[in-house]
């Protein structure tokens, strides 16, 4: 059964282990790195932004949320490659929605990298609607809002 806690300081070195497995192969057809890869998972834990979502005591996903002007940013979720396909992504989307209507926000946004296809199909297919594409930080993002209905 997965659980979702909020990460603590033994999570750091998990996590960034985590999103290296999670979003490694996209190096290639990024050019780079992408983003999460080289995310500070430190200062995630001190400001108590990130949850790990653990199945029998291992931590097998994790996601990051960022207020801001009236939505919640999901800036990051990830999920071990050897958990994907069991619904440990869809239960951390529906994780972040309930804190977004806990913190009073009617919609929650956010982005994913161009080339990352797979997370273009997903997304959809899960709520959210694609508003526009542009360069962030040297990468081509695609952005992505879901309104939320009250609880």
């Amino acid at each position: 059964m997965v659980t979702i806690r909020p990460a603590g300081q033994d999570d750091v070195d998990i996590a960034a282990g985590l999103a290296r497995q999670a979003y490694g192969h996209y190096t290639a057809r990024i050019g780079r790195p992408p983003a999460p890869v080289g995310a500070d998972y430190a200062a995630a834990v001190r400001g108590a932004t990130m949850w790990v979502a653990e199945d029998h005591g291992r931590v097998v996903g994790l996601l990051v949320l960022l207020d801001g002007d009236g939505r919640l940013l999901l800036d990051n979720v990830a999920v071990d490659p050897s958990a994907q396909g069991r619904g440990v992504g869809a239960r951390l989307l529906a994780f972040a929605e309930d804190e977004a209507r806990r913190r009073g926000h009617d919609r929650i946004e956010l982005y994913t990298n161009e080339a990352m296809t797979e997370n273009l199909d997903y997304y959809p297919h899960q709520g959210y609607v694609e508003t526009h594409r542009a360069e962030q930080d040297g990468y081509r993002r695609v952005f992505f809002t879901k309104r939320l209905s009250p609880a």
